[in-house]
């Protein structure tokens, strides 16, 4: 069987997306010795190809292979690109994320993982022109696709909600921790923890959040409820990792920074990499998630592995990732928001029962199992 996969955000600071692709072909390597794999990617810099042949751990893999196509545009890529390797390099199977190429011969099954429908659920987080394109095209990629993979039962029950396919089409994989999170990083203020802070300018003590700037990551609320405690806890900092120049970041951020006066204390140290997260997590005091939409929640398990204590939105992700290991509070809540941060930074014995359901529940997640159950799926629709 010839698997393609479209691995196109590796490599592109792309955070939850990328995370997903990466670690289930690292471990489609690890699993599968009998099928060929065809990783698709558009990046054509061979130092950079090889570094992610490195990074997935394909380099000695003779039944894996990158192949770099180059495209215009992502919508060249779909309409065109793709679909002329396809065809003269036939697949049995296609995996990408959210929109399917066009012209994919019949034969060719489609796997398609939608990790949320955060622009449906809040199309006004969504420029009108991206709007218009996932609305028409995604739509005719789910009715097309052979199986479509969601991160967790929340994203199943949000597709079938608003786009009412056939639920066997499609199959829960929930996500995981990365193994670089799951190697032991006992002191924070280790060497490589050192150099971290170093790298980022960390402050010695600081609350922390990972992920985009889009709007319906509710950042101005968390910067709200920081700044009402602010004179409560001292010299602690908020730090706000994200690449303020990626797709649509919220203006409100600055907003809020500027409107309470923090912008010595309200810190964007921009994307942080893949192997410096472990350590950035680890010197944190607590993890915030503030989302009003989510698919998943991959952080709050970083957070998890790390040790520290989380408070999340009470959203259905989150309480589906989260179960009992995380404080809650209501995402339109600065008060509430406001008390958590100072009972968790305040009362040692609340961190430490956080920090052990959180080490508890990381156990319900594997990349192994996400991955295995993808594979059983490749090879029962061939």
């Amino acid at each position: 069987m010839r698997i393609g996969i479209d691995i196109r955000n590796i490599g592109k600071k792309r955070t939850g997306d990328e995370v997903v692709f990466f670690n289930l072909v690292k471990n489609l390597a690890l699993l599968d010795s009998q099928n060929e794999y065809r990783l698709l990617t558009d990046i054509s810099d061979e130092t950079i190809l090889q570094e992610i042949r490195i990074s997935l751990g394909i380099e000695n893999k003779p039944n894996f292979k990158v192949v770099s196509l180059v495209a215009k545009s992502k919508f060249d890529w779909n309409f065109s690109v793709v679909s002329k390797y396809i065809k003269r390099h036939p697949l049995d199977i296609y995996h990408t994320q959210y929109i399917l190429p066009f012209f994919i011969p019949k034969k060719t099954k489609l796997f398609t993982t939608i990790h949320d429908v955060s622009f449906l659920a809040y199309p006004e987080h969504i420029k009108f022109s991206d709007l218009l394109f996932l609305k028409i095209l995604i739509p005719r990629s789910l009715k097309r696709a052979t199986k479509i993979v969601a991160v967790s039962e929340f994203t199943k029950n949000e597709i079938i909600k608003y786009y009412h396919p056939d639920p066997e089409k499609i199959i829960v994989a929930q996500n995981a921790v990365g193994e670089n999170f799951l190697q032991n990083l006992n002191e924070s203020e280790s060497p490589f923890a050192m150099d971290t802070r170093n790298k980022y300018s960390l402050p010695p003590e600081f609350i922390l959040y990972v992920g985009t700037l889009q709007p319906r990551k509710n950042l101005p609320v968390l910067i709200e409820a920081f700044a009402k405690i602010k004179k409560e806890i001292g010299e602690t900092k908020l730090v706000l990792f994200g690449n303020r120049e990626a797709h649509n970041f919220d203006p409100k951020i600055d907003a809020k920074i500027k409107e309470f006066s923090l912008e010595k204390d309200v810190l964007l140290p921009g994307f942080v990499d893949e192997k410096d997260k472990p350590a950035v997590f680890k010197l944190a005091k607590v993890f915030i998630f503030p989302s009003l939409y989510e698919g998943f929640g991959i952080p709050i398990l970083e957070a998890f592995a790390s040790g520290i204590p989380v408070i999340a939105s009470a959203i259905l992700p989150h309480q589906e990732v989260a179960e009992n290991s995380a404080l809650f509070f209501n995402p339109t809540d600065t008060n509430e928001l406001s008390q958590k941060i100072k009972f968790v930074l305040a009362d040692e014995a609340i961190r430490q029962n956080l920090i052990e359901k959180g080490k508890q529940k990381l156990n319900s997640f594997s990349w192994k199992e996400n991955a295995q159950k993808i594979l059983k799926n490749y090879q029962k629709t061939t």
